[in-house]
């Protein structure tokens, strides 16, 4: 790799921004390139690439730079993530920071505390020791450190997943069969997909494969009323109306309207017409409070810390701290037992999140368990096994990055007796 001062200078002032900001980093790298429309490809790939190899090393790199500073974190970032020696970057380099590329290339990884090793904040890595175990629990984060592949939902409502496949390797796409969703496809490198004409005809859209097998724990049937509680830009929700092959009718529910109108756009795409959305006004929705009682399947996809996601958005763990966990628990127990109430007897909820912490997870499917003997927990393997899954997940869905190769994504499910 070649390494220019022009492209340095960029992530270092990115790298800066993004760590004294407390908002996300693929918003403020989307800023930073639109007013930066001049870079090449080559220059915005760089940029990318340095800035998001910092955010997620950022404890193991200030501990080998004996630094906080963003260019020296870019530069640490250059020789202990993309393993550039002091003689390729002597061109970039001044003269005073030659002791620093030495020191940086010197520093042991096993010398560092375990949470920095981790790279992740004490408090995090605390918890997930106590569940874990520190063997595992460091198992855990190095998967969660590694960049996240690029997965494909096929809507298998318009075309198969062989013939999805072939279509895509005939414009250069390579692509291979997920090992657990029926419907997905995990492509080899990271090509404009969005290009493809497959993708312009509502042939697939890019899902990560745990998200896929959400759709397939809550298994909508044809003409089934069902809804998606938490739907935001409408991933799940248009892998549900494949399921349901377009009948029936399907809500998709969110607080946020400027979220849930980037269905509309998708759904065409799709050909799907059967999505009603509804932008809730709260728990207490009065137009949610008329379907109490009357929906066959309810999927509350509850917002949460996303920590399971880390590959994708590595700020995350720095921007987040126990207080939101407590507020998210909160919310979620909410959020919880409103959808609840839209299921009918004999219908099922399923209850998830993108996060890897039983505080998000097990502990608020308990309370909701607990509080409601009306709803009979279900076997989410048994689910997945009468779809043919290959997934011995147990009772709940437990997906982690380092097992499964997708985000880390927690299910359980139940049915309304």
């Amino acid at each position: 790799m070649t390494v220019y001062r022009a492209q340095l200078a960029r992530a270092e002032a990115l790298i800066g921004e993004i760590l004294r900001d407390s908002g996300p980093a693929d918003a403020a790298l989307s800023r930073y390139f639109r007013a930066h429309r001049n870079l090449g490809q080559q220059d915005r790939a760089f940029v990318a690439e340095t800035v998001y190899a910092v955010l997620r090393r950022r404890r193991s790199l200030q501990a080998a730079a004996g630094s906080e500073a963003s260019r020296d974190l870019a530069i640490a970032a250059l020789v202990r993530v993309q393993g550039l020696s002091g003689r390729a970057l002597e061109d970039v380099l001044r003269e005073d920071e030659r002791p620093l590329v030495a020191r940086i290339r010197a520093a042991k990884s096993e010398s560092f505390p375990p949470a920095v090793r981790a790279d992740l904040p004490d408090w995090l890595w605390e918890r997930l020791e106590a569940r874990h175990g520190a063997e595992e629990a460091l198992r855990v984060a190095q998967g969660l450190l590694n960049p996240a592949p690029l997965d494909l939902r096929v809507n298998l409502a318009k075309i198969g997943r062989e013939e999805a496949q072939t279509r895509l390797h005939d414009e250069g796409i390579e692509a291979r069969a997920t090992p657990y969703s029926p419907s997905g496809l995990r492509v080899v490198g990271k090509p404009a997909v969005n290009r493809s004409s497959l993708f312009r005809e509502g042939g697939i859209e890019v899902q990560d494969e745990g998200s896929q097998l959400l759709a397939y724990l809550l298994a909508p049937r044809r003409s089934e009323m069902v809804a998606d509680y938490c739907a935001g830009a409408g991933g799940k929700t248009l892998a549900l109306a494949m399921l349901m092959r377009g009948t029936g009718r399907l809500y998709a529910m969110d607080v946020s309207a400027r979220r849930l109108a980037e269905l509309a756009p998708r759904a065409a795409r799709a050909g799907v017409t059967s999505v009603h959305p509804l932008v809730l006004s709260g728990d207490g929705d009065a137009r949610a409070k008329r379907l109490a009682g009357k929906l066959d399947r309810v999927l509350v996809d509850a917002p949460c810390s996303g920590f399971g996601t880390l590959r994708r958005n590595p700020d995350l763990k720095w921007r987040r701290s126990p207080g939101d966990i407590d507020a998210l628990a909160a919310k979620q127990s909410a959020i919880l037992e409103a959808a609840a109430r839209l299921v009918k007897p004999g219908g099922r909820l399923v209850y998830a999140t993108c996060s890897i912490l039983p505080e998000e997870n097990e502990s608020i499917a308990d309370a909701f368990a607990s509080a409601h003997p009306e709803f009979a927990p279900l076997s989410c393997r048994a689910l997945l096994e009468a779809q043919r899954i290959p997934l011995d997940c147990g009772e709940r869905l437990q997906l982690w990055p380092h097992r499964h190769a997708c985000d880390g994504f927690f299910a359980a499910a139940f049915e309304r007796r």
